[in-house]
């Protein structure tokens, strides 16, 4: 039988104050759930600095070992914003002011005080890119080959995702079912991984956790494929009650 095509995306977290733990991040989680809307997995994440060569580096090596590769963070108006600049060195041609965006930004600033120099500069592409619209705050996002150059503001992101909603090649959407019980993680340990054996094409997760002085454990079965799902869930659940354990749907 020939195997399923899995899409994949990577995501590349640009921005000193997520480091220093300033800002908490919360663009990872949004595009993981588009993105598998989308039939494309959120292979991997790397956070980066307000550096060049960090930026340049994680580019380089992401895009090339996914379908897509995303990046938010660092296209702003001041100095320190240098997404543009570190992915165009990545990819060994210039920047250039966008034209579509130049007149994007000349409308939406009309009223606003006009484009100056500084905002002028949310317009600068990598040569040859496409945009991304941007409906909240004017700004595009932008396109270059297989790279998506979106805001590090979470609402403007999901913004720019809305506009490349069904535009992505992908594959069948990742779903998943969720059972809980109140068990030690590793009491059960070999009985999820035998149980991950036998239903292939499935992956499950499981994620403890201590509550009210017990300890118990989720566990979640994902595939692009639902009826494996199922089948996986019915199984694990007999498989754990058999043991004496009580299952929970739906997780505790």
């Amino acid at each position: 039988m020939e195997q399923e095509r899995i899409w994949t995306a990577a995501l590349v977290v640009i921005g000193d104050e997520i480091l220093s733990g300033r800002t908490q991040d919360k663009n990872i989680a949004q595009l993981a759930s588009w993105l598998n809307v989308q039939g494309i997995r959120l292979a991997e994440v790397r956070v980066v600095p307000d550096r060049e060569p960090a930026i340049v580096e994680a580019v380089n090596i992401l895009r090339a070992r996914n379908d897509y590769l995303f990046t938010t963070g660092g296209i702003g108006p001041t100095h320190d914003d240098i997404t543009v600049d570190a992915i165009a060195a990545a990819l060994g041609v210039a920047v250039e002011h966008h034209p579509e965006a130049m007149a994007t930004l000349e409308a939406y600033y009309a009223t606003r005080g006009g484009l100056t120099e500084t905002r002028a500069r949310m317009a600068r592409v990598p040569a040859g890119a496409g945009l991304i619209p941007n409906r909240v705050s004017g700004a595009p996002g932008i396109r270059v080959g297989n790279i998506f150059i979106m805001a590090g503001v979470p609402h403007i992101t999901a913004g720019m995702l809305d506009a490349l909603t069904g535009t992505l090649e992908g594959g069948r959407p990742v779903v998943s079912g969720t059972i809980g019980c109140w068990v030690a993680e590793s009491e059960v340990a070999d009985l999820l991984r035998d149980s991950e054996k036998a239903h292939a094409g499935v992956s499950i997760g499981s994620y403890p956790f201590f509550r009210d002085g017990r300890t118990g454990a989720n566990f979640v079965v994902r595939s692009a494929d639902a009826d494996l799902v199922a089948q996986c869930v019915a199984d694990l659940t007999q498989a754990l009650e058999a043991g004496g354990r009580t299952v929970t749907v739906g997780g505790i």
